[in-house]
């Protein structure tokens, strides 16, 4: 045996020694070392979400609304972005599970292609539609050229974070979750700093108010991007990304949206109930700024749910492809068991404090009487929500995506908005923010519903 040939022997057998710890290390230590990054990486990007707010709320009321405007299309943003990486997690996990590892490089190398799509879909939308989306919801001129100057900026930009997003991915598809905190984290940390600096014309640069923000945001992707290269293409992983000479196969691509297209609906809907919930609410620019910054402050509850569901899918997606039926379902109770402690404590958080929490944006009166009863309603969504996201992880590691999209349009176009408009024009703004918990009541009782017919018809016979 030559040299060359006795270390090719030893790099696959340590890759498969690596991959291998899915399907055989313990499931609990396992799922805490493969989430904990992923959670503290999206709590520093919800910290990041919240301390960008609070600063834009500094210079002005107006301000603040505008940000709030355009958070939805913000949102669809990384429902793109997140939603087609999820395809691309979930059939690279599956495929190193079921050792079809060809494949699992193809899904690899296809995910920068999808990342370029996905960025010059934003930066068309950046360049005609950022004047005709903020006209359509306000005729003030400080919010209009505040909204248009954001939008423009981090949609015309969003190369970085389209492209860094899926190299995230295919690193934790592969059970890398130290890989993806750092890159997260380099980026959420870049854009904290530059804040301050560049809205407030710090260290001798010029003020730029709302631009600064979105040029701190996207210098932070920019600095990710960077830092995510490097760890992909200077390491080694148990899937190889092809840059040159790389032909697509287009039954990869199929197969990633499989579950990557329902990813995205499912994400994007929540986009859609934004702008629909802002239009109900636009003859108050109070109410929409309560409702973004509701957003802003349940992403700390949310985002470590979401860091829990990253580290699990992987390990679901191998243990479905390797017919484990107990790691599979023992990874899907533990994930359940830590999302419903942490939406326990968010619910009690936000019961208890929520006019510190609004106190964050520099609320005023009028927004303190209207976001108080606000955040403590609203908040009762949490618990139910947590069942209905780690169940929805389970159908997207398992390669049911419809599932899960079925679910959120119960929950938000289906529950959220009819309720909302209904109970708005019977009862109030106030009445109007039950229809949260009410919707995510209903998606708790679809969720249930096709667990059980899953677990039956393929999970039980694994």
């Amino acid at each position: 045996m030559t040299k060359e040939t006795d270390t090719k022997l030893q790099n696959a057998e340590t890759t498969v020694t690596e991959a291998n710890k899915m399907g055989t290390a313990p499931v609990g230590k396992l799922l805490a070392s493969m989430a904990w990054p992923a959670i503290l990486s999206m709590t520093i990007n919800a910290l990041y979400n919240v301390v960008d707010s609070m600063f834009v709320a500094m210079v002005s009321k107006k301000a603040l609304t505008a940000v709030s405007l355009v958070m939805p299309l913000q949102m669809m943003m990384i429902s793109l972005a997140v939603g087609s990486a999820v395809g691309v997690n979930s059939l690279i996990s599956r495929r190193l599970g079921a050792k079809r590892f060809e494949e699992a490089d193809k899904a690899a190398s296809t995910s920068i292609r999808i990342g370029f799509f996905n960025f010059l879909i934003f930066a068309f939308v950046g360049i005609f539609l950022a004047k005709p989306f903020m006209n359509a919801y306000t005729d003030d001129p400080e919010i209009f050229e505040g909204g248009v100057t954001y939008l423009k900026i981090i949609t015309i930009f969003c190369l970085f974070s389209m492209v860094e997003v899926q190299l995230e991915k295919v690193l934790q598809a592969t059970g890398n979750m130290i890989a993806p905190m750092i890159i997260s984290l380099s980026g959420a940390v870049t854009n904290l700093i530059l804040d301050p600096i560049l809205i407030f014309g710090l260290l001798g640069l010029p003020k730029m108010g709302i631009a600064g923000a979105a040029a701190a945001t996207v210098t932070g992707q920019l600095v990710a991007l960077l830092i995510a290269v490097f760890m992909v293409f200077t390491r080694e992983h148990d899937v190889k990304v092809q840059l040159r000479g790389f032909k697509i196969d287009w039954k990869i691509v199929k197969d990633i949206y499989g579950v990557g297209l329902p990813s995205i609906i499912m994400q994007a809907i929540g986009s859609v109930m934004l702008l629909g919930y802002n239009a109900i609410l636009a003859a108050s620019a109070t109410a929409v700024a309560v409702l973004g910054v509701y957003y802003k402050l349940q992403s700390f509850i949310f985002m470590p749910v979401f860091g829990l569901n990253q580290g699990a899918m992987p390990l679901m997606g191998y243990n479905f492809g390797a017919r484990n039926k107990k790691r599979l379902m023992q990874t899907y109770k533990y994930a359940l068991l830590t999302a419903l402690v942490i939406m326990t404590l968010g619910t009690i958080l936000f019961h208890l404090f929520p006019e510190l929490l609004l106190k964050i944006f520099s609320a005023d009166e009028e927004m303190l009487e209207m976001g108080i009863p606000a955040l403590r309603i609203i908040s009762l969504c949490f618990i139910p929500a947590a069942f209905g996201i780690m169940t929805s992880t389970l159908f997207q590691g398992t390669g049911h995506g419809v599932y899960s999209l079925i679910g959120s349009l119960l929950r938000q176009l289906i529950g959220i908005l009819p309720l909302a408009y209904i109970i708005y024009h019977m009862a109030g703004i106030t009445a109007s923010w039950a229809s949260f918990p009410l919707a995510e009541i209903i998606g708790l009782i679809y969720s249930a519903v096709m667990l059980n017919y899953l677990y039956k018809k393929e999970i039980k016979t694994l």
